[in-house]
């Protein structure tokens, strides 16, 4: 397994712009891809249906794609990451999403919401308090933005956070937080002045074991079974001042900011999902005969996994351009909500028909394909519904 452990030979991407010019990935990009190829083969697929069927979560594995370097591609060496840039990441989740995307948004989370986010935005005491162990998968985290009233429309937050002079007291709930369970780390959102309305809102970083701090029930979901998604609870939570991230009002900004790397995440994990049914409808039509020849002979089927194909590739290179915009700095919003848009209808377009080329087949778990129909439809949900992309991306272009 070292063989192909991301931290072995740490890696230094300074050809980047690489990709632009040539539509070819480095050396590097290519030996994490492989890197995650195989886990993915050897370490996730073993199990993946019953982890699915039984909402298990995939501890063990998760635990190994921390020492692997896959839970902080993105940090800093300085603070225990793999140093790694936005295009190795992409990489990373679609091969990881392929076969588990479970797993894939549990690293997805833990990379872009929460490391990401203290790394960017954070002192360098929490830096150094927190993201060593969160990089290497020590521990994990949770992104707490989305209550009972309060998920596309971010701003109206009532989970609250009074300043008590030396503490914040913060009092709410939180719905739909992924790592729910697992996480021994939240970001947590909440509104300090309620008559500034989203200007008010403070991020904090709240750890799992302090009193008031309560995880409710686990939800029973359609898809992505094996990651734990739980409400939480806080109640008379004392927050201590130097876990608020940045400045008093900038929660909003800081989700925001941290959301459109997210969106590059979950763009990148769709794109998984439909790359990885797209290779089981095209090996299962080179095997399954009708009317005594392969199916993928029959036009039908060709031109299905021609328009699979094609819109595979095209969700690809969108998700590579928002990398590619955020790792040189450039502005990469609309971009992200591009690709996660694009490939999130993607990933529901292709597994349906996946599902189809299979016929009855792809309707029973053993092929694996109905799973990741199931799993794709959040992808056009979470860290922002398709609408909200395209909201994001219509003031971008009108601006």
């Amino acid at each position: 397994m070292q063989a192909y452990c991301l931290l072995a030979k740490p890696r230094k991407f300074e050809h980047i712009n690489q990709l632009a010019m040539n539509f070819e990935l480095t050396e590097e990009h290519r030996a994490v891809q492989q890197a995650a190829r195989e886990f993915a083969r050897t370490e996730l697929l073993p199990g993946v249906i019953e982890r699915d069927e039984h909402q298990l979560f995939p501890a063990e594995q998760i635990k190994k794609m921390g020492e692997l370097g896959f839970m902080g591609m993105m940090v800093s060496p300085q603070y225990g990451g793999s140093g790694m840039d936005t295009i190795s990441y992409v990489l990373a989740m679609e091969e990881i999403s392929k076969v588990d995307a479970s797993a894939s948004v549990c690293m997805s989370v833990n990379n872009s919401l929460v490391c990401w986010g203290i790394e960017t935005y954070g002192t360098e005491e929490q830096k150094r308090k927190y993201l060593p162990r969160l990089a290497r998968g020590e521990i994990i985290g949770a992104f707490c933005l989305s209550e009972p009233e309060a998920g596309s429309d971010a701003t109206s937050q009532r989970t609250t956070a009074i300043d008590m002079g030396e503490y914040y007291l913060l009092n709410g709930t939180k719905n739909w937080i992924t790592n729910g369970n697992s996480a021994s780390v939240y970001i947590v959102m909440a509104q300090s002045h309620p008559e500034k309305r989203h200007k008010g809102i403070n991020a904090f970083i709240v750890e799992r074991h302090w009193s008031g701090v309560v995880v409710g029930k686990k939800e029973n979901k359609m898809g992505i079974r094996g990651s734990d998604t739980h409400s939480i609870m806080f109640t008379d939570v004392k927050v201590p001042k130097e876990n608020r991230i940045g400045e008093d009002g900038f929660g909003f900004t800081f989700a925001m900011e941290t959301l459109n790397g997210g969106r590059i995440g979950i763009a990148a994990q769709a794109l998984g999902i439909a790359s990885g049914a797209y290779e089981l409808a095209l090996n299962y039509a080179k095997e399954r005969k009708a009317f005594g020849q392969e199916i993928y002979k029959h036009q039908a089927i060709a031109f299905k996994l021609a328009d699979m194909a094609t819109q595979i590739e095209a969700a690809r290179w969108l998700c590579l351009r928002a990398a590619w915009l955020k790792d040189n700095h450039q502005d990469y919003a609309a971009a992200s909500a591009m690709a996660k848009l694009f490939a999130s209808q993607v990933a529901m377009e292709v597994t349906t028909e996946a599902v189809q080329i299979h016929g009855g087949y792809g309707y029973v778990k053993e092929y694996h394909v109905e799973r990741l129909m199931r799993d794709a439809k959040i992808t056009q949900i979470y860290e922002g519904t398709s609408e909200i992309q395209k909201i994001v991306i219509s003031r971008s272009i009108l601006k």
